[in-house]
């Protein structure tokens, strides 16, 4: 039984939306090292990587 592929898209959205996450774990060093930019690049990040994830037109997996 093969599974179907995910697009490029998923894992770009999935990649970015990590990426956006791991901000969250240093937000308060950013934060010192770029002020509000801090948080409007997580804002950024994270519509982005939604927008990617919305935008993948492939089949979603079949149940169990």
């Amino acid at each position: 039984m093969t599974s179907p592929k995910r697009s490029p898209h998923f894992w770009i959205g999935n990649g970015i939306l990590a990426v956006a996450m791991l901000m969250l774990f240093f937000m308060g060093p950013l934060s010192d090292a770029l002020g509000i930019w801090a948080v409007a690049l997580w804002m950024v990040l994270a519509a982005v990587g939604m927008g990617f994830l919305m935008s993948d037109k492939s089949e979603p997996p079949a149940p169990d």
